[in-house]
């Protein structure tokens, strides 16, 4: 194992929310203005996961106010206080991009009705 790897790793979170592409999630991030912080939540649905260690992100969406929001948040930041899973989807693409151009109901994601022991 490499120098970088080592260092990486260190800086990896010991534990991470086990979530996929499709679940609905709420994000709590931590938002510094001046010398105060606080906590901000951003819920939507995941629509992609990318690259892995501690360069792994993640990008969910939301409609606000009729306007389509995404967010990428790394995975492994000091910032991303906490990741919930509200609802876990049943997709069958590993990107969800096509979300972009639903509107309404067309832009839901179906729930998924049996989660295997592990998953």
């Amino acid at each position: 194992m490499n120098v970088i790897d080592k260092i990486e790793k260190e800086q990896c979170k010991a534990t991470v929310t086990d979530f996929a592409v499709g679940d609905t999630v709420t994000v709590a991030t931590k938002i510094v203005e001046g010398s105060n912080e606080r906590i901000q939540k951003f819920s939507g649905v995941v629509i992609a996961r990318k690259n892995s260690g501690i360069r792994e992100t993640f990008t969910v969406r939301r409609v606000s106010f009729g306007c389509g929001v995404e967010k990428i948040f790394p995975i492994h930041s000091p910032r991303v206080e906490s990741i919930t899973v509200d609802r876990k989807g049943s997709v069958r693409r590993a990107k969800l991009y096509y979300l972009r151009d639903k509107i309404g109901k067309k832009a839901k994601v179906k729930e998924q009705k049996y989660v295997a022991p592990g998953k």
